[in-house]
């Protein structure tokens, strides 16, 4: 039945980019929930790593391997058809899978735009060179994204949050693994 799940291990840059929602048509094709409301990762990716769901029955464990024939954007969703799964039943068995994909096989992001994974964990420093914090995680809020920052302060983690706009954000350094904002400590 499911004949298309190789056992393999996830990669050491294995990015969880979605969850198989459910069997899309009779073919063997299903429909996946993407994280990003961009999901370029999951089309130009030819080989995505399943994990079962954390519950109800998995029809696998471990790590299972795909091999992708096709994946195109469908509605708000994704629809896709791999190798081996060429039934309903056998894209039933799936939902609830999570879909990782290695970083490595991400697209390459245009100039001035960044995957929100390359950003988590940066530290962001003002133009005063004053340590703001380390980026835990971003916010979308619809006009923006909000850089979500993790600082110690009296002994006590504490949050602080800066849009991530041209308007606060001078320099993004990947390789340096900074970011330099026009922020104020007292902010």
């Amino acid at each position: 039945m499911l004949t298309g799940l190789e056992t393999a291990e996830l990669p050491a840059d294995a990015i969880e980019v979605g969850r198989i929602a459910d069997a899309w048509g009779i073919k063997g094709w299903f429909k996946v929930l993407p994280y990003s409301a961009h999901p370029e990762a999951l089309f130009s990716s030819k080989r995505w790593f399943l994990m079962p769901s954390e519950r109800g029955v998995a029809a696998f464990s471990g790590v299972a391997q795909l091999s992708v024939k096709e994946a195109k954007q469908h509605s708000d969703s994704v629809v896709a058809c791999v190798n081996g799964v060429d039934e309903r039943s056998a894209a039933e068995a799936l939902r609830g899978s999570r879909i990782f994909i290695s970083r490595s096989s991400f697209p390459t992001a245009a100039e001035n735009e960044y995957y929100w994974v390359d950003l988590i964990g940066l530290d962001v420093l003002n133009r005063q060179d004053e340590a703001l914090g380390v980026v835990r995680e971003l916010l979308s809020t619809g006009a923006q994204t909000v850089l979500v920052l993790e600082y110690q302060q009296d002994d006590k983690t504490c949050e602080r949050m800066i849009p991530f706009v041209s308007a606060y954000v001078d320099d993004v350094d990947l390789k340096a693994r900074r970011i330099r904002v026009d922020w104020q400590l007292d902010y």
